[in-house]
């Protein structure tokens, strides 16, 4: 029996980082030479044991054969007989299959340390074609390990999958939850970057595809591309340490620009509520979970109004807040300004940038929360309780009131002012610097 160290922490180890989790191969093994050591056996498809001191996962040589489409089509052969490298072909990229014995000997045979120095993915055998996932893989990796690129071979062969039909064999479980990994990297654009390079993006996302090539006011918007700016806003967000409900939020908040009518380009009055129905169709596709779905359908309807927050009226205000349960679910309307405001810094582009602009439209909407909330909706229906009717009118004036004093608003009647601009109250960029960007 011989045991080795295998994938991820072996790359990992090479690339200088932290090492979070270990998986072993073993050579030479039955299953119960395992069990007589101590072992306990938890794989469904193929023998996977764990240790009975550290519980890390240690999994036998094996082979395996393409038996359907998807990535559950295969059939695994274990045996005492299966070599090192046999075992190492079957996996998906060369950085990934590295062995390390005992001694700290490696044992490498398809290039990976050739490759992490080179920072290249590349697929180790024409095996990976036979599993989609892969594509997701690689393009998580891409999010993960910014500075890598994909191999044009493995680009070609992912190509080649997608206009085959596997990306189509994958279950929306698991694509997201690979989607959700990608978001949580550091440079989540990177993953649909990759994925939009070998046309899957267009079979896994299609709503999201179609937003490249889409203009925007280049005043407002000096990126002009939406897909462009889309990536910078989940950039924005992951730099923020948003939590995954925010950052999805922010992919799917422009959704809506993709079906405005292009005669009305580089225009999209009315994206936002174009966009609800399309985010609500991504997430029951992809079996979204639920607080991801709220918050990514609330931040698609009102980014809108949270970027034109200053030129509303108290009453207005106060139905936004009604309007997104904010009473009861403070904290997720936190999320979606924090997601808003990535939408306002994500506009870079040769001309301009707000990618360190300020965005008061937070702290103005987060006092009238506060303020709002602050009323006591129990006393009021206790003094109304003989016209129980009026309770909610009378609650709602009451926060309008408070909303009011808070924010330190003149009486006005309620007719919301714009003052221009993107259509979200939001100031042009600021001019470039004479010789640069800004």
């Amino acid at each position: 029996m011989r045991i080795y160290v295998v994938g991820g922490a072996v790359r990992d180890e090479l690339l200088g980082l932290p090492v979070k989790d270990h998986d072993h191969v073993v050579v030479g093994a039955t299953p119960d030479d395992m069990l007589a050591q101590g072992f306990r056996p938890v794989g469904k498809d193929f023998p996977v044991f764990l240790h009975p001191k550290t519980q890390e996962e240690y999994a036998l040589a094996r082979t395996e054969r393409k038996t359907a489409p998807g990535y559950k089509g295969f059939v695994f052969h274990t045996s005492a007989d299966v070599t090192l490298e046999e075992d190492l072909i079957r996996r998906d990229l060369t950085i990934n299959a590295i062995a390390r014995a005992d001694d700290g000997t490696l044992t490498d045979p398809f290039g990976g340390r050739r490759d992490i120095e080179q920072r290249v993915f590349r697929h180790v055998s024409d095996a990976f074609a036979e599993d989609p996932v892969r594509i997701l893989r690689v393009a998580r990796f891409a999010a993960r390990y910014g500075d890598f690129r994909v191999a044009p071979e493995t680009n070609a062969l992912m190509r080649q999958m997608t206009e085959q039909g596997e990306v189509d064999a994958l279950v929306p479980e698991r694509v997201w939850q690979e989607l959700s990994r990608g978001l949580m990297e550091d440079k989540p654009s990177r993953m649909f970057e990759v994925l939009r390079d070998c046309g899957a993006l267009a079979r896994i996302l299609p709503e999201l595809d179609v937003l490249w090539g889409v203009p925007q006011p280049e005043k407002w918007h000096p990126e002009i591309d939406t897909g462009v700016h889309v990536l910078q806003v989940i950039d924005c967000a992951a730099s923020a340490g948003l939590e995954l409900p925010a950052r999805f939020a922010c992919l799917m908040h422009d959704l809506g620009k993709g079906v405005t009518p292009p005669a009305t380009w580089p225009a999209h009055h009315g994206h936002e509520e174009l966009g609800v129905k399309l985010v609500e169709q991504v997430c029951k596709r992809l079996k979204v979970p639920t607080e991801c779905r709220e918050l990514a359908v609330m931040t698609a309807r009102e980014h809108g109004n949270v970027g034109r927050a200053l030129q509303l009226r108290p009453n207005t205000i106060v139905k936004l807040l009604e309007r997104c349960d904010a009473f009861r679910k403070p904290a997720r309307f936190s999320q979606m300004l924090l997601a808003t405001e990535c939408d306002s810094r994500g506009r870079i582009g040769p001309s301009a940038s707000y990618r360190d602009a300020p965005f008061p439209q937070l702290a103005h909407l987060e006092a009238a929360m506060a303020a709002a909330r602050a009323v006591n909706a129990g006393e009021i229906a206790q003094a109304s309780a003989a016209d129980p009717q009026r309770i909610p009118e009378l609650v709602h004036r009451a926060r309008v009131t408070a909303v009011k004093t808070a924010l330190k608003v003149a009486d006005a009647d309620d007719e919301d002012e714009d003052e221009g601009g993107d259509g979200r109250g939001m100031p042009p960029p600021p001019a470039a610097p004479e010789g640069g960007s800004a």
